[in-house]
């Protein structure tokens, strides 16, 4: 824990226990100084703790009335979709027939028959044959 928090957690503690004395004293007809008393001097020194705000029990009851009938109109609102005939569950994996097949593998076929009667009349061009280098030959040195 930080240090700040305990002390503002000590502060507000101080703050109660003040408060509660004050009232006994007023209870016992001791009186109090409005102005500058005890309470309001601790009151002063205490940070104002940031919290959350909890719920009344009250509060949690009317959440819980007004989510129930909240809940219980979707589900009202939802049965007559319900009711309605269910579309058909998505199959797995989607099967091609044994005609559809063969009827691919034949346009395929012509596919690559294609390709290659072009390929053919494409003849490759021959190159002329590369004379090779003769070394020339030299007189030996004297």
């Amino acid at each position: 824990m930080e240090i700040r928090k305990i002390l503002a957690d000590l502060m507000g503690e101080r703050n109660r226990i003040v408060r509660a004395i004050d009232a006994l004293l007023a209870l016992d007809g001791i009186e109090v100084p409005a102005s500058g008393g005890r309470a309001a001097a601790a009151a002063k020194a205490a940070p104002k703790k940031a919290g959350r705000r909890g719920l009344t029990p009250a509060g949690r009851r009317r959440l819980s009335a007004m989510m129930k009938a909240r809940w219980a109109a979707r589900r009202k609102a939802a049965a007559p979709a319900a009711k309605q005939p269910a579309a058909k569950p998505a199959r797995g994996r989607r099967r091609m027939s044994a005609a559809a097949r063969k009827k691919i593998a034949v346009a395929q076929k012509a596919r690559w028959a294609a390709r290659k009667k072009a390929a053919a009349k494409k003849a490759p061009v021959k190159k002329a044959p590369v004379a090779k280098k003769v070394e020339a030959v030299t007189a030996p040195a004297v």
